[in-house]
This record gives structure tokens, sequence and C-alpha cells, in this order.
């Protein structure tokens, strides 16, 4: 690439910011890991649509974010126990880097979680007028 095109990208900032989210993307597994984490429309690898899930998806997959939450908040109470004992330089350092990503995957799983919630509840109330008992958790 030019000089003269790689300034003209530079300039125009969003497709700056898109080559270089692709760009590090590629090349940074953490990157990924971290927009990811944050994005609560991403389900995991095989997981069952919500729209088309039976009462059985969707407990199996409401229980699946309930583990990896209590996981993930076990993980941030332990970041900060370790925090407690750290300088202020590493502990702002901590709060500045670790604490974010994993309050986000935390976030993303407890809305995931949230979505196979309701999608039992609903799922167990079309059950009611079918005649076929709801098993609601």
């Amino acid at each position: 690439m030019t000089i003269r095109k790689l300034l003209l990208i530079f300039l125009r900032v969003v497709v700056y910011q898109n080559i270089m989210n692709q760009n590090a993307a590629r090349e940074r597994p953490d990157i990924i890991a971290a927009i990811r984490g944050g994005d609560d429309s991403l389900g995991m690898e095989g997981e069952a649509d919500l729209a088309t899930a039976t009462l059985e998806q969707a407990l199996f997959w409401k229980n699946i974010y309930t583990e990896i939450l209590a996981m993930e908040e076990s993980v941030l109470e332990r970041i900060q126990q370790l925090m407690a004992d750290q300088s202020p330089q590493a502990r702002q350092e901590v709060a500045l880097t670790n604490v974010p990503v994993v309050v986000a995957q935390a976030e993303r799983f407890r809305s995931r979680l949230g979505f196979w919630e309701s999608a039992c509840r609903r799922i167990g109330a079309r059950g009611v007028g079918s005649g076929i008992a709801p098993v609601l958790p």
C-alpha cells in the first residue's frame, strides 16, 4: 500500500478503525475474545436458536449459562481479592485492563442466561394450552 493510500485510510476514521480492528482480530486471539465477550448477540458454538428451541434445549442452555456465569463471578471475586494486596500502580492497571474484560464477559453470559430463562418461560407457557404439562425452571 502506498503512503498516500495509508494516509487516506488513516484520515477516514471509520475506515481506519475497521481496518485496524480486522487486522488486530486476525493476529490477536485476545482481541477476538474481548470483542466477543462484550457482544450478547453472539451465542456459543452449537447453541440452539432461541426462536425455535425446544424446552429441553432451552433448559440445557440455561444451565450452561448459569454454570459459566457462576465461574465468571468467582473469577471477578478472586481478582478483587488479589487486587487488595497489590501496589496502587498494579491495582490501577488490573482495574483498567483485566477487570473490564471479565465484567464484559460476565454481562454477556448474564444476558444470554436471561434470553434462555425467557425462552423456558415462553416455551413452558405454550405447553399449557396444548395439554402438555409445562416444566418450568
